[in-house]
């Protein structure tokens, strides 16, 4: 799938994705998804058993306006 395809279809989720293709800049351009959830946990706990691929982790809603601030905590 193309990185705007799962944006769609994953409206505010983390997608945790194998890369299968990317451009000459190193940009994801095919992914297959592993994982999906509102929850974040969720897809660092399928990253952990994704191990040897080549991942991209993101989230596919609206970033957070100038002003405010995000932090994350991973616990592995």
């Amino acid at each position: 799938m193309k990185v705007k395809e799962i944006e769609k279809k994953y409206r505010d989720e983390w997608v945790l994705a194998e890369v299968l293709k990317e451009d000459e800049l190193g940009e994801p351009t095919e992914l297959k998804v592993i994982a999906h959830s509102k929850n974040r946990d969720d897809t660092y706990a399928a990253m952990r058993k994704a191990k040897g691929k080549y991942t991209y982790h993101f989230y596919t809603g609206k970033i957070p306006l100038k002003g405010y601030a995000v932090a994350f905590y991973v616990k592995i």
